[in-house]
């Protein structure tokens, strides 16, 4: 049983570092870097993929069917947190830290039910890899790391960071205890294509 998770590629606002909208479309580099990741999974034997429903997501989760011929699933408890009235506005006119473990933003997600909303999607993932045949999921960078810090275990001396490379590919072996053998993972990319924004 095995979980592809995938952050999904870059956007115009991780490249400005902006907190993101949920309708942020790729950038011109993010869609070379979804073409890459595409290429890398195509023989994988994915059969299936879930995604998030946001457009960054759903455009990376496309270029995957494009090559796997897997079909998506979209699970709205994939999404990003949602950091409500601060999204479209630059990190640098932020006067806080909006990833604090304390900090709610004002029409916005609580860590609380941002970690129980993954917890949710895990769940989901968990169903569909029942299976021998590898699934893929495309996500956001904090709900790969809720993932890590919640439910799947860490190379040995690796801590889950909030910080996770467009693109990047993540290997998470079951059945319980889920563990990552590979972590954050960018071969895909030639070094142009890895400079890396924001991490929602």
């Amino acid at each position: 049983m095995t979980i592809v998770l995938v952050r999904h590629a870059e956007t115009v606002f991780n490249a400005t570092r902006v907190v993101q909208p949920p309708d942020t479309p790729l950038s011109e580099r993010g869609r070379e870097q979804a073409a890459r990741l595409a290429d890398r999974l195509a023989t994988t034997g994915v059969r299936r993929i879930l995604s998030s429903d946001l457009a960054r997501a759903l455009a990376t989760a496309e270029a995957l069917h494009a090559t796997t011929g897997a079909p998506i699933v979209l699970d709205p408890d994939l999404q990003e947190r949602n950091y409500g009235a601060l999204r479209g506005t630059p990190y640098a006119a932020l006067d806080v830290d909006i990833f604090g473990p304390d900090y709610v933003p004002p029409e916005g997600e609580t860590w609380a039910a941002f970690h129980e909303r993954v917890d949710r999607a895990w769940e989901h993932m968990v169903a569909a890899a029942a299976d021998t045949a590898p699934i893929a999921v495309v996500t956001h960078g904090l709900v790969c790391y809720s993932l890590l810090l919640r439910h799947v275990l860490p190379p040995p001396g690796v801590t889950p960071s909030m910080r996770w490379s467009n693109t990047s590919v993540t290997l998470i072996d079951g059945p319980s205890p889920w563990r990552a053998r590979v972590l954050d993972c960018t071969a895909h990319l030639d070094e142009d294509l890895r400079a890396d924004g924001a991490k929602a």
